[in-house]
């Protein structure tokens, strides 16, 4: 696939006024609440229209939410506004992005599970450049039996996430919580139904 004809597609997914994942945050994310501090600054990953980003902002953080597409931003900028609180917002594909050094307290990576495994791994290496040593992660994705489940998510199974995986990827961090679970969530049309979730909080 070129690279334009991701750019379509992504255009394509968030046109329209509607919020294919909602406006609310990601319920992990909003459960690991109690590890935010006003003031750190955070960086959103493949943020779409915001949500994430948005509730991270309402919680005192200096925000940097990227994503790819322009229109999903527009949205992301709007929700912003209506929730009263501002965010920086940046256009980017996160896989070829100049990802800063050091630069961020907290990291969130909520299903950005487009990414098959070269890519996931250049962004996985970026995730680690950007966060401060004592830095956060948040990170949450799909495990295969999502392929069973249907309610979200890639439909290749290198897309998605296993212990293994998470554990190899950031062997090199201080501290790692991994959880894998099944749950019904309701994050817009997008993400709604029974679903094999899997989380990590992570420490540099």
């Amino acid at each position: 696939m070129s690279e334009k004809t991701d750019f379509d597609h992504w255009q394509e997914r968030f046109a329209g006024d509607d919020y294919r994942f909602g406006t609310e945050p990601n319920a992990f994310l909003k459960a690991q609440a109690h590890l935010l501090r006003k003031g750190e600054r955070a960086l959103a990953i493949a943020d779409g229209e915001g949500r994430n980003g948005v509730y991270l902002a309402s919680q005192g953080l200096d925000v940097l939410s990227v994503d790819f597409s322009p229109n999903a931003q527009v949205k992301a900028r709007k929700l912003a506004a209506a929730r009263g609180v501002t965010m920086r917002v940046e256009q980017a594909d996160i896989v070829n992005w100049d990802w800063p050094a050091d630069a961020f307290d907290v990291v969130a990576a909520i299903f950005f599970q487009f990414a098959g495994p070269a890519d996931r791994a250049k962004i996985f290496a970026g995730i680690k450049k950007a966060l401060k040593p004592g830095g956060l992660l948040l990170l949450e994705g799909y495990g295969p039996k999502q392929l069973d489940y249907k309610t979200g998510g890639p439909s290749r199974l290198e897309n998605l996430y296993t212990r293994d995986l998470l554990e190899n990827a950031f062997a090199d961090f201080a501290s790692l919580d991994i959880r894998e679970y099944d749950a019904e969530i309701h994050e817009g049309p997008g993400h709604a139904g029974l679903s094999a979730l899997i989380d990590l909080v992570g420490r540099k």
